[in-house]
């Protein structure tokens, strides 16, 4: 007599045939019932074949790596200047009051004005607001309120910069190319966030935060080349001759009137103001929780920088897959998921890889968030749209930081972590539950 067949997925079936078969049918729900696309390496520097594009991720990973350098030694001086997670806050406050004042109107005039000049005047006062900090290290004469000053008038100009930064990707790409632009955006920042934090860490154990600074200033220059060598094609700005007041208005109205756009950016906003309590937190975290100094720092940030460039060359490997929505919605649970694992680490090395992993989702949530943005979005009102997603990470980050540091200073900072990360894990299942058709989406083909 032969044997009985087993169906697939019975209990009498090995517990690696079982396994493989609920993962096969995650596999097909995840895309759709068709094939999923396998990963090209090849598809990743696709948008290469733009000059304009070069020099601007050229640049631009240069100039973000100084960013970095600069980001990792002012916070690990301003805590040791002050020993206060809470002013750690104060500082990431401290950027985020001109994004809520002036990052709409930013979007605004990155919708008036020509991009590519608008660029070059902010990354110019940017350099110089560096060297700024960097000559009043060298001179040892910077005190806590020299930190936040120079962190205020750097939001100011950032609520110009970022909405014409992340809508002039579209002047440099033909739109086939703007999900995989935009991929490689993620992987060149995410690139800056692994060596910028651990060369700024040696290079401030062995000659200090200054030499960081004036390297982050010099880094500007790149940036400014590539931006000046570009040649930009004029495109039709129809908001020209209106009032300003009411170009703002009409791209509020789109927003509003965009269920998807709508959700995305709360998404944005719920994971900027919760999930990153644990950026804010990084010096106090290096040194009471894991006993260690400014190289400490920088590994932990590089850590999840590593991360954050997998997850970027991941998207971008997928080339035009139609299962952003589904894989967006497995971002908005594994980000806080695996910040509560690093909330109870206290060992470095298992730190580091909590962080990769922190980064990596980090970066599926955030890089899918903005490709479905910029998918959606009408060509017309671009700017300004892009000026809200800005203000959610660039407004609410800060936000989210002043609150992570002054409760780090009431409970304590695992505690503080653990609590945010649980908050936002809550608003994905809520998400989950209560927008479904944000896994329908399949962005753009």
């Amino acid at each position: 007599m032969g044997k009985k067949a087993t169906p697939p997925g019975d209990g009498n079936t090995s517990g690696g045939i079982s396994r493989s078969s609920r993962w096969l049918r995650f596999v097909a729900e995840l895309s759709g019932g068709r094939p999923l696309p396998r990963l090209s390496w090849r598809e990743i520097f696709v948008a290469f074949r733009y000059r304009n594009y070069r020099l601007w991720f050229r640049g631009q990973l240069v100039s973000l790596i100084g960013t970095w350098m600069q980001t990792t030694a002012q916070g690990f001086l301003i805590y040791q200047l002050t020993s206060s997670p809470a002013y750690l806050g104060y500082v990431g406050f401290a950027t985020g009051v001109p994004a809520w004042l002036l990052m709409l109107y930013g979007g605004v005039v990155a919708d008036r004005l020509p991009r590519q000049k608008l660029l070059l005047a902010t990354q110019s006062t940017m350099m110089l607001l560096a060297l700024i900090l960097a000559a009043l290290t060298f001179l040892k004469q910077v005190e806590p309120w020299h930190i936040l000053l120079l962190t205020f008038a750097l939001g100011i100009v950032t609520a110009f910069d970022a909405p014409a930064r992340q809508s002039f990707v579209l002047e440099l790409v033909e739109r086939e190319d703007l999900a995989n632009a935009i991929a490689l955006n993620s992987i060149m920042f995410n690139l800056a966030t692994v060596l910028g934090p651990a060369v700024a860490g040696v290079i401030y154990a062995v000659v200090g935060p200054a030499w960081c600074f004036t390297i982050n200033g010099l880094t500007y220059i790149a940036v400014i080349v590539a931006l000046a060598m570009m040649r930009i094609q004029p495109i039709a700005r129809p908001t020209q001759g209106t009032a300003f007041l009411k170009d703002l208005q009409e791209g509020l109205r789109y927003v509003a009137a965009h269920a998807e756009i709508r959700t995305l950016l709360s998404i944005v906003a719920v994971m900027s103001l919760f999930g990153n309590a644990y950026m804010t937190l990084m010096p106090a975290w290096a040194v009471k929780v894991l006993g260690g100094d400014a190289a400490t720092n920088g590994w932990l940030l590089s850590a999840r920088g590593l991360g954050a460039l997998c997850g970027g060359m991941v998207i971008a490997a997928l080339g035009r897959f139609r299962f952003k929505g589904k894989l967006l919605t497995l971002g908005t649970f594994a980000f806080p998921g695996m910040l509560l694992v690093f909330s109870a680490v206290r060992w470095l090395p298992l730190s580091l890889g909590a962080l990769i992993l922190v980064g990596w989702s980090f970066m599926v949530l955030f890089n899918l968030c903005n490709a479905l943005i910029q998918t959606l979005v009408a060509d017309k009102v671009r700017g300004r749209v892009i000026s809200l997603y800005t203000m959610c990470i660039f407004g609410l980050m800060p936000l989210g930081a002043l609150l992570a540091g002054l409760a780090a200073e009431v409970v304590s900072e695992p505690l503080t972590i653990l609590l945010s990360a649980a908050i936002a894990l809550v608003y994905a299942l809520w998400v989950f539950l209560k927008v479904p058709g944000l896994r329908a989406q399949p962005g753009q083909d």
